[in-house]
């Protein structure tokens, strides 16, 4: 009874609306509002900060500088191993496996459609229909940058506007299509073994998500946006490089072509992850 209240909740606040105002306070640098704040978070949410680059909290500008704070160089470990995907985010497994007939597992009795969460082009979600997946869920005391599990060379960036709906648990066993529904950012990218999406799932409450080369992408509008990267100025990612980032973060999708990888067999739902460790193993290499 309690996980349909808060489901019914959320569909009739406006999810937008709270989710803009918690993002000026979380860009507010006034001393008043910003201190409390982290201060608070950092002790409710039990947060590490051995491992930030920054230690002593009021260093930070704003709560959103100290939510997407930087890690010492050796914090983490990235596995390297040219056969091998690392891990894109420090988080928890929602769900891992395979994509079938263009379905994706969400929970118990949930699943969502890959061309609907990759913005709605067939084209797009070809390579993925029959393939493979992975979700990664970002509690509020990870660390909220996303890094490259491989190298790779984005070939497209979507913005799909959409609502806001929490992505815990409860909310994923309780709505429809979640994460096809919730605004997202969706990124391709050309890699060694085939396309690569990286879905960037946006939630109750998440300010805004970034990435290095464009920087702000979301909230930028109530239309789908899609942009294209051309051969002139390739951008490429390496391996373990940072490619997005989440203000008051979410849930990365990972989707790659069928029989790519074979999954790490630790990394079960509910399992917790540290980025950087081995995420799965490539097929043929």
């Amino acid at each position: 009874m309690k996980d349909r209240l808060f489901i019914m909740l959320q569909y009739l606040v406006p999810q937008h609306l709270i989710s803009r105002l918690v993002g000026f306070l979380a860009d507010s640098r006034l001393p008043i509002i910003k201190d409390p704040l982290i201060k608070l978070f950092a002790k409710q949410f039990k947060v590490n900060m051995a491992e930030a680059e920054r230690q002593d909290l009021k260093e930070y500008l704003n709560f959103n500088d100290f939510f997407t704070r930087s890690l010492k160089p050796d914090a983490r470990q990235i596995d390297h191993t040219y056969n091998h995907l690392a891990c894109p985010v420090d988080g928890a497994i929602s769900q891992i496996g395979d994509i079938k007939s263009g379905k994706i597992f969400q929970a118990k009795g949930q699943e969502f459609d890959v061309t609907s969460l990759l913005g709605g082009s067939p084209e797009l979600a070809e390579p993925f229909k029959d393939g493979q997946f992975t979700t990664i869920y970002l509690a509020p005391k990870d660390y909220h940058r996303i890094h490259m599990p491989c190298d790779g060379k984005l070939l497209s960036m979507i913005h799909v506007p959409g609502q806001l709906f929490s992505v815990n648990q409860a909310t994923a066993e309780g709505v429809p299509g979640l994460f096809a529904r919730n605004e997202r950012v969706v990124c391709v990218f050309e890699t060694d073994f085939g396309p690569m999406a990286m879905v960037l799932v946006g939630a109750m409450i998440v300010a805004s998500v970034e990435t290095p080369w464009a920087g702000l992408v979301c909230p930028t509008g109530k239309q789908v946006s899609a942009w294209q990267y051309g051969e002139q100025a390739p951008i490429i990612i390496r391996k373990g490089e940072e490619m997005g980032r989440f203000k008051l973060g979410s849930t990365v999708v990972m989707c790659l072509p069928k029989d790519t990888v074979d999954w790490n067999p630790e990394l079960q739902p509910g399992v917790t992850t540290r980025m950087g460790q081995m995420l799965a193993k490539l097929n043929g290499v």
